[in-house]
């Protein structure tokens, strides 16, 4: 029996402890526990670390790569108003950080005014964000390749996972990786985020004007192959911008 605690306890026992809440929001191709060594790392420093899954998230890799179909159709309102959910029950606004399609859930959620402040890790593009490289176009393939996918859970391949989330590090620790972490994803926040500039009532779409979102920072992999949004990068690799 896994001990891995709900969100509604942890957003009880953040409550209990009356710390500044840290909320980690993954991105696609993962779960929670891929937050579990930072978790860990903020409450050493005094934090209380929440770590909720998306909608209906497994609690393990092994249960979300024998289930996959618990993933599809999940997008990125839906996604967004969950964690506003979470947020909302709260005592005290929280310190948000967000990867990749985390990173744009982020930015959603901050411009809703729900966090203090707000760190956006290589964040998925929303609306209004152009440039569109060919390897982002290449990462978000086994995906975009088939319109069918907007309604489905699709997994990546290791060699696809190597591309998109681990090219900046070694071929063994990749594949450790991706036993470790990678399960499938829903195809529809892909699609809307490749669609966002086309679509005025897109869900992709960030309230970056107002005035109670509080400081963002946005880090960049310097080293990673860009994307429409993950592969995690050291920090130590980075460069970041803050904006108010």
């Amino acid at each position: 029996m896994s001990t891995y605690p709900t969100t509604a306890e942890q957003i009880d026992q953040c409550n209990e402890t009356g710390r500044t809440p840290v909320v980690f929001i993954h991105g696609l191709w993962l779960l929670p526990s891929s937050w579990d060594r930072w978790a860990a790392l903020f409450e050493e420093a005094g934090y209380t670390a929440l770590t909720p899954g998306w909608p209906d998230d497994p609690e393990t890799v092994e249960e979300a790569n024998a289930n996959p179909e618990v993933f599809a159709d999940k997008t990125i309102g839906q996604v967004a108003d969950h964690y506003a959910d979470v947020i909302g029950k709260l005592e005290h606004k929280p310190a948000v950080i967000g990867h990749s399609f985390g990173g744009l859930l982020t930015q959603i959620v901050a411009g809703r005014g729900l966090s203090a402040v707000s760190v956006a890790i290589d964040p998925a593009p929303f609306r209004g964000v152009l440039p569109l490289p060919i390897s982002a176009l290449k990462s978000a393939s086994p995906v975009l390749g088939n319109p069918a996918n907007r309604h489905r859970a699709v997994p990546l391949t290791y060699d696809q996972f190597r591309f998109g989330f681990a090219n900046a590090v070694s071929e063994d620790e990749a594949k450790e990786l991706y036993e470790a972490f990678a399960v499938p994803a829903s195809g529809a926040p892909l699609f809307q985020a490749a669609s966002a500039n086309l679509n005025p009532w897109t869900e992709a779409k960030v309230d970056s004007k107002n005035p109670d979102r509080g400081p963002l920072l946005i880090i960049s992999g310097k080293k990673d192959k860009p994307s429409l949004g993950r592969s995690p990068t050291p920090p130590t690799r980075s460069r970041s911008e803050t904006r108010a």
